[in-house]
């Protein structure tokens, strides 16, 4: 397995950004399978919500996302959520 380092903003990864609890999670202008609807959803609860939200607020960057490349050009989120 070939990995490929890509650093996009959050912006980026927001474009597009669809929640739809019988479908899943999608984003990255519809390129990216965020949440299969096969996956559960998983919540933060507020002390780990208000970490992350902080963290992007001071610039600081998040943790490694594996993305997986799908023969159509779109990609599905393997690890990091």
């Amino acid at each position: 397995m070939k990995i490929n380092l890509h650093e996009i903003s959050i912006s980026e990864v927001a474009k597009s950004y669809k929640n739809d609890d019988e479908e899943g999670v999608v984003g990255y202008g519809g390129k990216l399978n965020i949440r299969p609807k096969y996956q559960r959803e998983f919540i933060y609860k507020e002390k780990q919500r208000d970490a992350v939200i902080d963290t992007v607020r001071k610039n600081f960057p998040l943790n490694v996302m594996y993305w997986v490349k799908n023969d159509d050009n779109s990609y599905e989120v393997l690890d990091g959520k």
